[in-house]
């Protein structure tokens, strides 16, 4: 069965950059003899993910005159043609190291642990200009917020950077949830498997209230009222992300609950289009991790986090208010609430997945159920902040059941109980 979506950048099927097992052993022995250049645990999914395709067409980290393009124009070229890009991707040095590196050398990259994932043939050195790189992916020139923070702070002493062509190992499968985290070819197999014609994905950092899941279950349902035989992915990214998100591995068990309890959507999905059929949502959504590292771009980040989507083989990709959005640190706005919605209509290059919009959510008591706040101009919403949410777990106590499903409550509020 042929993919729904072609990858990004005009291809035929997603990029490979990892090495075959038939080769590893080989490799090892060239990359042992290499100069080394460390990477970040943060910079690390984003190896694993040239290797495996996620960021087709790219075969390695950035040249300097492509990194730059991107920051001027948001768009890559190949064959001639303009593709949307909104965040470049090269690897960061120190400047005592960029010294040592020249254009056309063979490099290791060693993952924090010191072992070699990677060997990267240089194509590229070039000074990182930091302010430039903010003003551009963040659309400020404020550095008071948690983009800024990555590049000036997490990224301090690294002054310079590097592009070219990479050969990735296979990457290892974490224990706890690396069954969920599939390469794009293995996804598209698996779409090929459940026979839809359309597939939707649901991009979150956090653990779901019911507002999210409501939004997963709208683009869904969008679909199928469009005649689509469609499916849904829960797909969480669980790379690096801010200190204070709640971790992978506690937000992957509160996802595996929803979906074991069938509970996504419970009581808040079309009676209408369900009624009428004989499925329910949970029979049409997958879970499925994506393991690359969060921006805290908003607009810019969301059209990357596209990007990543149709190289998986999704069709579709939810964008709901606020996508990828992080405030200042004094709490005011960098970004308006849909102004990751609105970019998708001003793109400077083909990108073929296409966004479903979804608006603001929230509980309803003259219906019994979460529905999108622009219905309802005269009711006041069930609504509790993000601090609230987050005290009450921190007492071991369960959110209000209409904001957050209990399955989520209690393995949050065993996790962040402060005793």
């Amino acid at each position: 069965m042929a993919d729904l979506i072609a990858p990004h950048g005009g291809l035929t099927e997603p990029v490979c950059c990892t090495v075959p097992a038939g080769e590893i052993d080989s490799f090892k022995a060239e990359a042992a003899s290499l100069p080394q250049v460390p990477v970040s645990a943060a910079d690390l999914s984003t190896v694993y993910r040239l290797g495996d395709g996620t960021l087709s067409p790219l075969t390695g980290p950035m040249n300097g005159d492509v990194y730059n393009r991107v920051l001027d124009e948001a768009c890559i070229e190949v064959n001639g043609k303009k593709y949307a890009w909104t965040i470049p991707l090269a690897l960061p040095v120190t400047s005592e190291l960029a010294g040592t590196l020249s254009s056309g050398q063979k490099v290791a990259l060693t993952c924090p642990e010191g072992e070699i994932v990677a060997i990267l043939e240089i194509g590229d050195v070039f000074e990182w200009d930091k302010p430039k790189y903010i003003q551009s992916v963040y659309q400020t020139e404020r550095t008071d917020h948690p983009g800024a923070a990555m590049v000036l702070e997490g990224d301090a002493d690294k002054t310079h950077l590097i592009g070219g062509e990479i050969r990735v190992l296979p990457q290892p499968k974490n224990s706890e949830f690396g069954k969920y985290v599939l390469t794009p070819r293995e996804v598209r197999a698996l779409i090929a498997e459940k026979g839809w014609d359309a597939v939707v994905a649901f991009q979150t950092r956090n653990p779901l209230h019911r507002a999210h899941e409501y939004a997963l279950v709208y683009g869904l349902e969008k679909l199928l009222k469009d005649g689509k035989n469609a499916g849904a992915v829960l797909n969480p990214l669980i790379g690096e992300t801010k200190s204070d998100d709640v971790s992978a591995e506690i937000r992957m068990q509160t996802y595996e609950k929803l979906i074991e309890n069938r509970e996504l959507g419970d009581g808040d999905s079309d009676p209408e289009l369900w009624g009428a059929r004989d499925d329910n949502p949970p029979d049409r959504v997958l879970l499925l991790g994506l393991d690359i590292k969060m921006f805290y771009g908003g607009p810019k980040e969301a059209v990357m986090h596209a990007i990543y989507r149709q190289n998986m083989g999704y069709t579709n990709i939810i964008i709901g208010r606020k996508h990828a959005d992080a405030p200042y640190a004094d709490g005011t706005a960098i970004w308006g609430d849909f102004d990751a919605q609105e970019i998708f209509n001003n793109l400077n290059g083909e990108l073929l997945i296409q966004p479903v919009n979804v608006g603001f959510a929230a509980y309803y008591e003259s219906m019994g159920r979460v529905d999108l706040m622009e219905n309802h101009s005269e009711e006041k919403p069930v609504f509790i902040s993000g601090k609230e949410v987050r005290a009450t777990l921190q007492k071991g106590e369960m959110v209000d059941p209409r904001i957050m499903r209990e399955s989520t409550s209690q393995i949050l509020a065993e996790a962040m109980k402060v005793s």
